[in-house]
């Protein structure tokens, strides 16, 4: 059995950096992680500066906060919400050890 299937997601240092350098340009928001059907592996992940709803998880650290919504949170079990800074483009990443394979976008995944 996987251990991290009961796990909920952790959100990187570099993550919680980011969304303040976001959140201090503007009015602070949560990040919200969230799992959508579609996308062509099957599931694509939806990353964005969202309200909180109430039963949310809400992750937080270096006064922000990540929220991922009930239904999203099984896909995302012991998962790893990151930022990547490439010559390529700068992007929150979730390292997923559940998905099986992944386009090469990397916000498309299946399980």
């Amino acid at each position: 059995m996987n251990v991290s299937l009961n796990l909920p997601p952790t959100v990187s240092p570099r993550a919680f950096a980011r969304l303040a350098e976001i959140n201090a340009a503007g009015t602070p928001q949560p990040l919200r992680v969230a799992v959508l059907g579609g996308g062509c592996s099957g599931f694509q992940y939806d990353i964005r500066l969202d309200a909180p709803a109430e039963d949310d998880l809400v992750l937080e650290g270096d006064g922000q906060k990540v929220v991922v919504d009930p239904v999203s949170l099984p896909f995302l079990a012991g998962a790893t919400i990151d930022f990547e800074d490439e010559l390529i483009g700068a992007r929150f990443v979730i390292r997923n050890p559940n998905a099986a394979s992944s386009c090469g976008c990397g916000t498309s995944f299946s399980m």
